[in-house]
């Protein structure tokens, strides 16, 4: 899933390879996925972006947005996005295709689920894309000490998950890095977040900042893919990668667990719940 590390790595290597070229052709739902959200007509994506110049592209919580002249494309959830060059083989499938005038493309596949958006700038009123536009990134002085802590007040009988991972509290900052954030901090994520101290919230809020740092530096997770189909260059110390491994803190052994309709990955010995 594209969370802001991802985002912010995906973002960086579109502007280093599609910047500045000129759409040719667009090809969107040409392979119908249940769980692929597109907006408006998708056979219309053609005539709104065929002939326009890509801009910048950013990340935005856990969304790529693409500036293509008036119009936006934005890319959220469980999307791949492939780079090709000119002369490579396309996939047979896929959700969203753009064809640049160059004879590179951008394909784009669903996984489980995931958004695939085009449209005028300032038309689309995805509650999602807006409040993550809204709100400041984790990453930057404006998400200090002093609103982490006011948000965790407001959310204290929430758990550790619920309040890092949901709600768009935190826009980009899902289950899938919220692993490693907890474990830097030594909090479980059904820890209600108003049993921690004073000392140990800001140890977490410190494990926000930081934790999403590295992983963008180090382009994203390696549990995710960049457009060339490598994964990031962050090793998790808490994913599918590492369950049933030991713990590189205490020797324990790395565990999952159901938790809130999704995984969780914990160190039993480190993460100790609350109560």
């Amino acid at each position: 899933m594209i969370e802001l590390p991802e985002s912010i790595s995906l973002a960086k290597q579109l502007n280093e390879t599609i910047k500045g070229k000129v759409i040719g052709n667009v090809v969107a739902n040409a392979s119908p996925h249940k769980f692929a959200w597109l907006s408006g007509d998708s056979a219309a994506y053609n005539a709104l972006l065929k002939g326009k110049t890509v801009g910048e592209s950013k990340g935005v919580g856990g969304k790529v947005e693409i500036e293509v002249e008036n119009a936006r494309v934005v890319l959220a959830e469980g999307i791949n996005v492939r780079f090709f060059a000119a002369g490579e083989t396309l996939p047979r499938k896929h959700q969203l295709l753009i064809q640049f005038t160059d004879g590179s493309a951008l394909c784009c596949g669903v996984q489980m689920y995931g958004g695939l958006w085009a449209f005028i700038d300032g038309t689309f009123d995805n509650e999602y894309y807006l409040v993550a536009k809204r709100k400041p990134s984790p990453l930057s002085d404006a998400f200090d000490w002093n609103a982490f802590q006011a948000m965790a007040k407001e959310n204290a009988n929430k758990s550790a998950k619920a309040f890092l991972a949901t709600e768009q509290h935190i826009p980009g900052l899902g289950n899938g890095v919220l692993q490693d954030i907890l474990f830097n901090a030594r909090v479980n994520p059904k820890t209600k977040i108003g049993l921690l101290s004073e000392q140990e919230l800001k140890t977490l809020f410190e494990s926000v900042k930081t934790t999403l740092l590295q992983m963008a530096n180090q382009g994203g997770r390696d549990t995710e893919t960049d457009i060339f189909g490598n994964p990031g260059g962050y090793r998790t110390l808490m994913s599918n990668k590492t369950v049933g491994q030991l713990c590189p803190r205490c020797g324990g052994i790395i565990e999952k667990a159901a938790y809130m309709g999704g995984s969780v990955y914990i160190c039993p010995g480190c993460q100790k719940v609350r109560k």
